[in-house]
Order: C-alpha cells, then structure tokens, then sequence
C-alpha cells in the first residue's frame, strides 16, 4: 500500500477517534460562524467521495454528498446521517486507494474542480483538508464542555516503510 494511502488511512482512524463520545445534540450545535460537527463529518465524507469514488469513474458527484460540499449554507444533519455518510465514502474509496500505485498518483485528474492537479496532490489535500477540520471539531468539543482527545494515538499505527 502506498504511503500516502497508510497516511490517509491514520487520518481516517484519527477523525474517527476524535468523534467517539459525541451525542447527536452537541453534534448539531452550531456555533456561528462554525460549521456543527455533523455538517463537517458530511463534508469531509464529500470529499472522500468525490476524488476518490466519482471523479475517478468521470462521474459527477453522489447527490446525498451535495448538501455537504465547498461553500454550500450550513445546515445541521443528525449525527446518524453524516455518519453513515462518512462510513460509505470510505469504504466505496478504500479499492481505488489500495490500487494507487507511485504511478497513478502522478497521473493528472480529469475532472475540472481539480484544476490540473495529480491524484496524488489530491490525496495529499484531503489528508490535510481532515486535519483541518479535526482541529476544529476539537475546537467546537471544548466549547461545549468536552475535554479535547489526546493528540495522535499512535498505539496501533506503525509505518511499515511499504
């Protein structure tokens, strides 16, 4: 598995970790101007799903994802719902991941949204489009009382070098 891929899948486990104990009420708070936390687990779950299940079959984007893409009003999903998002756009990704060799990772995307860019720029950009949003999911958890997840759990991730 390529590098990036193992980074995106750390990525991935780390959202994930960074959601547990999180109710569907605090998940739909919104603090202005923030997004709540559910729009931004849909969100992210958009762009998994757009480079890596759509714009690889030229297809446009799954219209459950519209809702959540770039500079669409905020609105406040149940947690349920942004979940199962976020878990179908993962998996529906994971065999175009596997696949990704040092080669097509350099090869240019198709699609217009992606400006030119390689597959590869766009993996790199979502792993760190997550992080950026990670931060602010923790930002918006302490508002709202939760102590914030220890930094990087890195007890069951080891880079292997492949």
């Amino acid at each position: 598995m390529h590098t990036l891929v193992q980074m995106l899948y750390l990525t991935r486990k780390e959202f994930e970790r960074n959601l547990e104990g999180l109710t569907d009420e605090d998940a739909r708070k919104r603090i202005d101007p923030m997004n709540c936390i559910s729009w931004i687990i849909a969100h992210v779950a958009c762009q998994h799903q757009a480079y890596f299940v759509d714009w690889p079959k030229d297809q446009v984007i799954d219209s459950r994802f519209s809702p959540y893409g770039y500079g669409v009003p905020p609105s406040q999903p149940p947690l349920k719902e942004a979940m199962a998002l976020w878990k179908d756009a993962c998996q529906a990704s994971d065999s175009w991941l596997q696949a990704a060799t040092q080669e097509s990772l350099q090869e240019k995307c198709k699609n217009p949204m992606a400006r030119g860019k390689s597959w590869g720029t766009l993996l790199v950009r979502c792993i760190f489009h997550t992080w950026y949003h990670m931060g602010e999911i923790n930002s918006i958890r302490q508002m709202l009382g939760h102590k914030a997840p220890q930094f990087v759990d890195m007890h069951d991730w080891v880079y292997d070098g492949t």
